[in-house]
């Protein structure tokens, strides 16, 4: 079943949506969401057209019994590069992770025994 491919402009205002929900938003952030955008959209463009082929990881050439579909790899390669920008718009749960500040833990009362008992 071939699914429509969002807008541009849905992606942008989506990306930004989750980013506010998430309290990451910055305007600065701009530029880089631009090009997110555009590779979600791609990555979205590029699968369907592998729908259409019926998934075709290999295709025959004139010279090859096959070589990897081109859609194919550029799938991959999009895979990683908007990992790689979910990242850095903090958009996903390993980055969110990593980069929210965790609030300071009480010490435990007997590593407070320990210092006292040292002086």
């Amino acid at each position: 079943m071939i699914k429509n491919i969002p807008a541009r402009d849905t992606i942008k205002r989506r990306t930004i949506a989750y980013m506010k929900e998430l309290g990451t938003y910055k305007v600065q952030y701009n530029q880089l969401i631009e090009i997110y955008t555009d590779m979600i959209y791609q990555y979205n463009f590029l699968s369907r057209k592998f729908e259409e082929g019926n998934y075709s990881v290999i295709i025959a050439t004139e010279k090859s019994d096959g070589k990897k579909n081109p859609i194919y790899t550029s799938l991959e390669g999009l895979r990683k590069d908007i990992g790689v920008y979910s990242d850095r718009l903090q958009l996903n749960p390993k980055a969110s992770n990593t980069e929210t500040e965790r609030p300071e833990q009480e010490e435990s009362p007997f590593k407070k025994f320990l210092e006292m008992s040292a002086k």
